[in-house]
């Protein structure tokens, strides 16, 4: 079976934040991530983790100004002084809260903006990201997300995220595939697993909701009992988040994990 976790950005939002790890842990998930704890006391946060004994698997870099557009300043021209401080940041909670790995989402590219530019600040700017990660052993996860909810993201199949890791050159930053973005995208994930998972592995960390509508498996049209099953066969042992927003209150949205 999957290593599971439960991403608290997006279930249990029926109570407060830092309610959520209690309601996580009797759930019988043993790992959480969260998208963005900047705002938050990380010894609030770290206590939390303590107390129920969950393990902290993911959290993200910071992304910026939302509501101007950002989502992500990695492939941003001009903005690298902005992202090294998002990096320094996220290291920093992940020092203080345990988390061994951070997601890195690159960003929305203007219009009109030079790809040949964007592409190239993005991997100088993986590359520092990467670098800095090592230092203190984490691990750094690049995400391409699905251009029909994002359609100026910069990154949006595996292909092409692999195409530009392969420049950075750097082992500790790795693909996080979400099974809802890319199965949006076309992919046939069953046909692509085994390719991205075999010697060397190129996934870091998995997600997943149904799709379509983001829900709990079960909802859409993905083949979740083969796809976990699978991802077994191929010797993953990372973690499997769950990142899906409820089609009704959680618990009853977590028929997929007591079967």
């Amino acid at each position: 079976m999957p290593n599971f976790a439960a991403n608290l950005t997006f279930l249990w939002t029926e109570h407060p934040f830092l309610d959520r790890f209690e309601h996580a842990a009797r759930a019988g998930f043993r790992g959480v991530e969260f998208h963005f704890p900047y705002e938050l006391d990380s010894y609030a946060i770290k206590s939390r983790l303590d107390v129920f004994r969950l393990t902290p698997v993911l959290h993200n870099l910071p992304v910026g100004d939302t509501n101007s557009g950002e989502f992500g300043l990695a492939c941003v021209p001009g903005r690298e002084t902005d992202f090294k401080s998002h990096v320094a940041a996220a290291i920093e909670y992940a020092l203080k809260l345990g988390t061994l790995r951070c997601n890195c989402l690159v960003g929305n590219v203007a219009e009109g903006a030079d790809r040949r530019e964007v592409e190239a600040v993005l991997i100088r700017n993986l590359r520092y990201a990467g670098r800095e990660f090592s230092k203190v052993g984490l691990a750094l996860m690049v995400e391409p997300l699905n251009n029909i909810d994002m359609p100026r993201f910069a990154l949006n199949t595996a292909a092409e995220t692999i195409a530009i890791l392969d420049q950075v050159g750097l082992d500790n930053v790795k693909l996080q595939y979400d099974f809802y973005h890319m199965h949006l995208m076309g992919d046939d994930i069953a046909q692509v697993l085994p390719k991205l998972l075999q010697f060397p592995a190129r996934i870091g960390h998995v997600q997943f909701a149904d799709a379509p509508g983001r829900h709990e498996p079960g909802t859409g049209e993905i083949p979740f009992a083969p796809l976990l099953s699978q991802l077994d066969q191929l010797g993953y042992q990372g973690w499997v988040a769950a990142e899906y927003r409820p089609s009704g209150l959680t618990n009853d949205s977590l028929r997929w994990l007591r079967a």
